[in-house]
């Protein structure tokens, strides 16, 4: 395909990203429905867990729709009904409503054409898995961040159910537009295939062709548990911090509340920037080097957090230090599971590993009711993140471990090593 139709499908994919990510503006909804109807705010913020958890659940079957409808028809036929969601959400007046239609609903439609557009994308570029990635959940962090100021001046002129009705109808439009723009990925002939993939091998120094698996074979490697034990790790300890970070400002940090509401700002715009960064910097070194890294930075800043005396520069710092190594893992991911087990069937072999992330939204706060604090926590998540660091670092691709049984010789790969 020529290069100005391939960034037309860029160009697609970004604004459904960004109409997707605006789900993360939820903590703006939470103090404005307990105001309006009376109801306890714990019971509110289990709407947005109950949404990240949908949202993980439908990567499992969006792979599965897309080979049955088309990625263009799914992707619009799911901005549909997250809009849907989010419009009738305007008309609900009792929580397990709001619990099925901006829980369930909108976070099922959200996954679905979040993974099919990610991975279709990547797959239309191979040579540039995590810069491509970078571009398109980078953009997911954008919609957030933008998103924060739309909702919020909806939310201030609309009052809170109108601001559902305006925020569904615009996310709708933008994730119809993207999806018209989008064209799927052609499937390779199997002499292309065998090229394209040994060029990357060779890329990587492997010398070893990427086997495409399916997901019962990838489900019969080791290596798919211990990269869903990272990407679970990885997820907790950025969604965690992401629901509580105003509240650790004011409880471990002193601060008062409008500074330590900064904090919100700061991981939308660190956590993008990681998406960025990060992505296209594990295209030009080993991404699990790169993973291992921000683990041990992030163990790190948990560890401060739970430890020092902070004061509102260190409070920042590692805030800005969690966002912008969980925003850069969210992106590395995608192509590492590539790398191991191969892009013809990345969607459905991404979505389970992807159910990390839904446990891991559910995990931290688990933790955190049964120890009975946030520093208790940080010390868990601290802890799992040196496990996760020492599997990263050791960890290698399906094909290169059973090559190394075998007695082969290889060379370091910058994408696997």
């Amino acid at each position: 395909m020529p290069g100005n139709k391939k960034w037309l499908i860029v160009l697609g994919t970004v604004i459904m990203q960004m109409g997707l990510g605006t789900i993360y503006t939820w903590s703006l909804f939470n103090a404005q429905l307990v105001s309006k109807f009376g109801w306890e705010l714990s019971s509110v913020s289990i709407t947005f867990s109950i949404t990240s958890f949908a949202l993980a659940f439908a990567t499992l079957f969006a792979g599965k729709l897309q080979d049955r409808f088309g990625l263009r028809r799914l992707t619009a036929a799911a901005g549909i009904m997250l809009g849907l969601g989010l419009i009738l959400s305007s008309q609900a007046s009792s929580l397990p409503m709001f619990y099925l239609l901006a829980g369930v609903v909108v976070g099922y439609a959200d996954g679905t054409a979040y993974i099919t557009s990610l991975s279709n994308l990547i797959k239309w570029f191979p040579k540039n898995k995590g810069l491509i990635s970078g571009v398109s959940v980078g953009a997911y962090g954008t919609g957030s961040l933008i998103f924060k100021y739309i909702n919020g001046s909806l939310i201030d002129s609309r009052g809170v159910s109108g601001a559902f009705l305006y925020w569904g109808l615009i996310v709708m439009v933008m994730i119809i537009i993207g999806s018209m723009l989008v064209r799927e990925a052609p499937v390779p002939a199997p002499a292309e295939a065998k090229a394209v993939s040994g060029r990357t091998a060779a890329a990587g120094g492997a010398g070893i062709p990427a086997k495409d698996y399916t997901v019962k074979e990838m489900l019969r490697t080791k290596e798919a548990y211990l990269l869903f034990v990272i990407f679970f790790t990885a997820c907790m300890s950025g969604l965690y911090l992401i629901g509580i970070v105003k509240d650790i400002g004011v409880t471990l940090a002193g601060l008062d509340v409008a500074a330590a509401a900064n904090a919100v700002a700061m991981i939308a715009i660190f956590n993008t920037a990681g998406r960025l960064i990060l992505g296209a910097l594990s295209d030009r070194m080993s991404r699990l080097k790169l993973l291992s890294i921000t683990l041990a930075v992030t163990a790190a800043a948990m560890f401060t957090l739970s430890y020092a005396a902070l004061n509102y520069g260190l409070f920042f710092i590692c805030v800005a230090a969690i966002a912008f190594c969980f925003g850069g893992n969210i992106t590395i991911f995608p192509a590492i599971v590539s790398d191991f087990f191969g892009l013809k069937n990345h969607s459905k072999n991404y979505g389970v590993i992807y159910q990390g992330f839904g446990i891991g939204a559910l995990s931290g706060s688990f933790i955190a009711a049964l120890l009975g604090g946030f520093k208790p926590t940080f010390i868990i998540i601290g802890l799992l993140c040196i496990l996760a660091c020492l599997i990263a670092v050791s960890l290698k691709a399906p094909g290169q471990r059973r090559a190394k049984e075998k007695g082969m010789s290889l060379k370091p790969s910058r994408h696997t090593a």
